[in-house]
């Protein structure tokens, strides 16, 4: 056998081999002139495929006029009628948007899917890959990791297992199944290019899942399978610099949204709780000043507030935190999700390195005080930034924003901490709220930054 032939059947062989799970190979569909089995997602796919839907959303909006009919002198001028009046006089349109869900509990009729997808609907229709369509009923959102709960009444469903998602590892072969520009259910294969992705600019807890298999517009919501079928991640988001795939999507891994749905289908809504610290990331000007050995990657606690769940555990200002129960922690980011997902009551076990030693400390998360994660319900302009109490009252820290931002725009970053606002003191969540209802216009804020303080203006 030539050596070119010998390489293509070694790479075929291999290929065969890591798609043939237990039991699939008995499976397969097609066979080749010797009648051997070729390798195929399809038995899987068939099983997944009815699980995976459609999803269209209906809201009635007004239509929109041109700023100018706001000026009365230009109304005046040009005759015309107030915009108001206008809006009594004309019609209201339907709006109609496509994404993808999952159904994930098919005696329950439960359907996950992205809360963006859903977000202001008036109705949202589910549609099956074998015609029938229904009515969704909405249980309730998580906004902050972007995740939505539905209910179809319908008993004859399939559903996908869930998988657990701290099993994926970088390389591991994945299948994203959804509904990309409304063409119809659709299915991509790729690898996991990467884990605990944060930083993206994206609102919210980011903790995402990188894959390489194609996610498009209307792919979100979908599926993200392992090739055993079972849901490993919830496709939400893709680096579209030309409005389409380039190779890099994310997905909130299905741990993440697990969480949140049990609670939302307990009470509703989600709960999250807190330790009572304030965190930053390792630079290598704070690793230096550490003496961190090369290779430690964790994350630096600032603050611990007094009476806090961290502080009654013995949690202390300049503790590196290096696992949660037992998986790396890297970032901030990656921090902040992981606390995120627990419920209030829960035990959380750390790793965290003092003075040079590992010391493994149990915590039980409390209960919220003041955090907010979405400052687009505190004011319309500092959409897209999250915000927390500081730990000791001295006022809101800039968690993170999206670099597209109003407030990014204005000049405020991550680390920053709120003083004050509109010309009141703020000290925590509540007092920043009540300080932003004074304009809707614009805002004032007074930020601490290196040790100085100045003001930015937001309009």
């Amino acid at each position: 056998m030539r050596k070119g032939n010998r390489i293509r059947a070694f790479v075929f062989v291999t290929f065969m081999t890591l798609l043939q799970g237990p039991g699939l190979h008995a499976a397969l569909p097609a066979y080749d002139g010797d009648g051997k089995a070729l390798p195929s997602l399809a038995p899987m796919l068939k099983r997944v495929n009815p699980a995976v839907v459609n999803i269209s959303t209906f809201s009635t909006q007004q239509y929109s006029y041109n700023p100018l009919l706001n000026d009365p002198f230009f109304r005046h001028f040009f005759n015309l009628p107030d915009p108001r009046q206008m809006e009594r006089q004309r019609p209201k349109k339907r709006q109609q948007s496509a994404g993808s869900g999952v159904i994930v509990d098919a005696g329950r009729g439960v359907v996950m899917t992205n809360y963006h997808v859903v977000k202001g609907a008036d109705e949202v229709q589910v549609s099956l890959i074998d015609g029938r369509s229904y009515r969704a009923e909405m249980i309730g959102s998580d906004p902050e990791l972007d995740i939505a709960i539905l209910r179809i009444d319908e008993d004859n469903l399939a559903e996908v297992a869930l998988a657990d998602s701290n099993e994926l590892e970088v390389g591991d072969f994945v299948v994203a199944i959804g509904n990309p520009f409304g063409l119809g259910q659709t299915v991509t294969t790729g690898v996991v290019s990467a884990l605990g992705r944060t930083g993206l600019g994206i609102d919210g807890y980011e903790n995402f899942i990188q894959t390489d298999a194609s996610i498009n517009p209307g792919n979100s919501g979908g599926a993200l399978v392992n090739l055993k079928g079972e849901l490993v991640g919830i496709n939400t988001a893709i680096i579209a610099p030309a409005g389409g795939n380039v190779g890099i999507g994310f997905a909130i891994p299905v741990n993440m949204a697990r969480a949140s749905m049990e609670q939302i289908l307990e009470h509703g809504k989600v709960k999250r709780g807190q330790l009572g610290i304030g965190i930053q990331d390792i630079t290598p000007e704070l690793r230096r000043a550490f003496e961190l050995e090369n290779g430690v990657l964790g994350v630096l606690i600032t603050d611990v507030a007094d009476g806090s769940p961290a502080d009654e555990s013995g949690i202390k200002p300049g503790d590196i935190v290096l696992e949660v129960d037992g998986q790396s922690t890297q970032t901030t980011g990656q921090l902040r999700s992981e606390i995120g997902v627990k419920p209030v009551g829960e035990k959380v076990s750390l790793t965290v390195l003092r003075k040079k030693k590992i010391r493994k400390i149990t915590v039980e998360v409390g209960e919220p005080q003041g955090i907010a994660a979405f400052q687009s319900e505190l004011h319309p302009l500092l959409k897209g930034v999250s915000f927390e109490s500081h730990p000791d009252g001295a006022g809101v820290n800039v968690v993170a924003l999206s670099p597209n931002s109003a407030a990014a725009y204005a000049g405020l970053r991550p680390g920053d901490i709120i003083i004050g606002a509109n010309r009141r003191r703020v000290g925590d969540i509540d007092s920043f709220r009540a300080a932003l209802e004074l304009s809707q216009a614009s805002v004032l804020l007074h930020v601490s930054r290196d040790r100085t303080s100045f003001y930015i203006v937001i309009r």
